[in-house]
């Protein structure tokens, strides 16, 4: 075998064209991951500049339920990603082996409707699932205080969490749905105009606080991150309606 030199290792790979394959999603990856994290750095911004020890005390009990329990749901955004790309897959191998073009397009409508419906409903069974264990954090959250006033603010919290868990698996089912379809576009979109709402409603609860609104606690924080939540979990599965409506299209000139 070769030796490899010390010099080889700051040397830049030369795999251009493995490069090309992933240049078309650096863009929509990147404003992904940025509009994700905006949201939870500006609640973090927000609790901590403007809200008083209790409700940032509230917030640490309220994110160790919220950071233990929702990426639970995320197994099925990776898993749809998995699966999916096979669909397009089979139905290409479909085409090589004979099956005419329309029969094949028919086959994988068919069975894209079926996933989608399979996995929306197992997004539902896992967020009522989610729902069910932080609606019992009024129940424990002394074990974690003994602040009467924290546990209160935290108990003002869970309504809007538990409604967030509650959405959480449809919400990664159709974003990872979308992901293995490569709708990357319409993600990287959302995602971008989400990087801008949601740190921009949030910092209003900051400016509110600041200029001496009152009743404004933790709870205002999470009830926008929960009307986040909606409207994601509403956006993801009209774009996977349009995109089924689409591949029916696909077959009316075959009818």
């Amino acid at each position: 075998h070769k030796q490899l030199k010390f010099i080889e290792l700051l040397k830049i790979p030369q795999y251009k064209h493995i490069a090309q394959k992933f240049k078309q999603y650096i863009v929509p990856v990147t404003t992904t991951s940025i509009g994700r994290v905006s949201g939870y750095i500006a609640m973090s911004h927000v609790v901590s500049s403007a809200f008083g020890t209790v409700d940032m005390a509230a917030q640490q009990i309220v994110l160790a339920f919220f950071l233990c329990f929702v990426p639970m749901a995320d197994s099925l955004n990776l898993t749809a990603q998995s699966f999916v790309p096979g669909i397009y897959d089979s139905s290409s191998d479909g085409e090589r082996k004979g099956v005419a073009g329309v029969d094949a397009t028919r086959i994988r409508s068919k069975v894209m409707k079926d996933t989608v419906k399979h996995f929306i409903q197992a997004g539902g069974i896992f967020g009522l699932a989610l729902a069910a264990v932080v609606s019992c954090m009024p129940l424990v959250s002394r074990f974690f205080t003994r602040d009467p006033a924290v546990i209160a603010s935290v108990n003002l919290t869970t309504p809007y969490l538990a409604l967030y868990c509650a959405l959480a698996g449809v919400v990664c089912a159709g974003e990872g749905i979308l992901l293995g379809r490569k709708d990357l576009k319409y993600l990287s979109q959302s995602f971008m105009a989400f990087f801008f709402v949601v740190p921009y409603f949030l910092l209003r609860l900051k400016t509110a606080v600041l200029n001496g609104a009152k009743d404004i606690g933790l709870d205002a924080v999470w009830r926008v991150f929960t009307v986040y939540q909606v409207i994601r979990c509403g956006m993801w599965l009209l774009r996977l309606r349009q995109l089924s409506i689409r591949d029916e299209k696909d077959l009316l000139p075959s009818e």
